[in-house]
């Protein structure tokens, strides 16, 4: 099955919690209709956002293959499948039921160990033939404690053609992401990692966003990033991401996904401010202040 197109405003999605801590799929069809209505381009299922790390294994397969029905091929669903153990990853990527149904993954650089740049090479080098559907690589050194150089990237766009087809870029350099977009072959996606940056790097060059702030207001935030790509449009893009200024600053004040499942809960009915430890939803003073954008936005 080819992938569909990932340019334009993908969506990182939150994983919605009741009280008890057990997954909601009630508010998850919810919010997953509220997207491919809304104007998202497509989904990223299984990312930081969704607190994966604090998912099971089960609860994880569970998640991806009722985002998959849900979505019913209305958009793209990406998956994210990152470890930094490549033999675990390997195994999970082989045992995946279905994953040909999706239309990627996106694999975040490996976390904690610090690999060398050989040996982020030789990690995505395993992922890509492994995987029977093309990988989007994720670099996020804020949270790996690594970066993946320009060189890295483009080698493996280079060798891995049709396998290896893009890049969530989340360094926050807009140098290294400029010398991406370079020296790219024919293609390669370079996707923002940071919403406040993503009309920047389209700017650059690049080719939308996997977004945080796209959960709640997904037609608002879309129109955004088609007209940032669209060039003779691009000066009306620029009031709509300064409108956004204050979110882009009060969704990660506190940690993400608590700053977006705060909002969320002023967006969508029942949706619940409920996170998974470690993380906790946000302060007092950090809701208000979101709820008050939130009211802006009506």
């Amino acid at each position: 099955m080819p992938t569909r197109s990932l340019r334009g405003m993908g969506v990182a999605l939150t994983t919605p919690f009741l009280p008890d801590e057990s997954i909601d799929y009630a508010t998850l069809d919810a919010h997953i209709d509220y997207l491919a209505e809304g104007g998202a381009d497509y989904i990223v299922a299984l990312g930081t956002t969704a607190e994966t790390p604090t998912l099971s294994a089960d609860e994880k397969r569970a998640l991806a293959l009722h985002i998959l029905d849900r979505t019913a091929r209305r958009i793209p669903v990406v998956l994210g499948m990152g470890g930094n153990c490549t033999r675990n990853l390997v195994a999970e990527i082989k045992a995946m039921p279905r994953l040909e149904e999706f239309d990627a993954i996106l694999s975040v650089v490996p976390y904690y160990n610090k690999p060398t740049q050989e040996g982020m090479y030789r990690h995505f080098s395993r992922v890509a033939e492994a995987s029977p559907i093309p990988v989007i690589l994720y670099n996020i050194p804020g949270r790996t404690g690594v970066n993946m150089t320009v060189d890295t990237v483009i080698r493996l766009a280079i060798d891995y053609p049709g396998k290896v087809i893009g890049i969530k870029e989340a360094s926050g350099n807009m140098e290294q992401a400029g010398l991406i977009i370079a020296r790219r072959p024919e293609g390669f996606l370079v996707i923002s990692g940071d919403d406040s940056l993503a009309h920047t790097m389209i700017g650059l060059g690049g080719d939308g966003v996997i977004s945080v702030l796209g959960n709640a207001y997904p037609r608002q935030f879309s129109d955004m990033i088609h007209l940032s790509m669209d060039p003779e449009r691009r000066t009306e893009a620029l009031p709509l991401h300064q409108s956004f200024s204050a979110l882009y600053s009060l969704l990660f004040k506190e940690g993400n996904p608590s700053g977006i499942k705060s909002l969320m809960h002023c967006v969508i009915p029942g949706y619940h401010e409920v996170l998974r430890l470690p993380l906790v939803p946000v302060g007092e003073m950090v809701r208000n202040a979101l709820k008050s954008e939130a009211d802006k936005m009506r």
